[in-house]
């Protein structure tokens, strides 16, 4: 594994801009969404992170939630397919552009998912492990940062959802308690 420096945005700062080309092959730029939505929320993910595959689903419910309250999530993947130690290249779950495609097909993702393929954007962010949520305001302000819940192996338990409350805080005008929780998951592999 190769260990480089991250920048590490902190809350309260501005959010790295980027322009990244998606899965549904358009370039996408964050400051166009920031223009049109009240909030994003960039997550890092990857097509072989078990927790990511864990979240889905519930990323989905999120996105259905509060778009039309002017939100929508962002998957940003710059995940090092040729360093794969998962074991699960043989069944086309590396990340490659390609691959992504059909990943967003076959889970049916309802959001836009973007190839960092320099890994420069998740570096910006200071993403160590996949997933993290980094919650951005219509000012490019990142005003959460970390766990999307306090419960990835079971869904239907009660428990902490930052990610959910952060956004309702955001939203109603209010402090979002807590601002930043440590980052959980698959660590990321960085390319040479």
């Amino acid at each position: 594994m190769i260990i480089l420096e991250t920048i590490d945005t902190p809350i309260g700062s501005y959010a790295p801009d980027f322009e990244l080309p998606g899965v549904d092959d358009h370039v996408h730029h964050l400051s166009r969404y920031r223009e049109n939505l009240r909030a994003v929320c960039v997550i890092s993910m990857c097509n072989f992170c078990p927790y990511v595959v864990l979240y889905l689903d519930r990323l989905k419910r999120i996105q259905t939630e509060f778009s039309a309250d002017g939100f929508t999530l962002i998957g940003l993947n710059s995940a090092n397919g040729n360093n794969d130690v998962s074991g699960e290249a043989e069944v086309g779950a590396v990340s490659t552009f390609e691959n992504m495609k059909a990943f967003a097909q076959q889970h049916e993702l309802n959001f836009p998912y973007l190839w960092d393929s320099t890994q420069d954007v998740t570096r910006s962010f200071g993403t160590i492990s996949t997933p993290t949520a980094y919650l951005i305001d219509s000012e490019g302000i990142l005003r959460y940062k970390g766990q999307i819940d306090n419960h990835p192996a079971h869904p239907l338990v009660e428990g902490v959802d930052y990610l959910k409350n952060a956004i309702a805080a955001l939203f109603q005008g209010q402090e979002i308690q807590p601002a930043q929780t440590q980052q959980i998951g698959t660590p990321l592999i960085w390319r040479k």
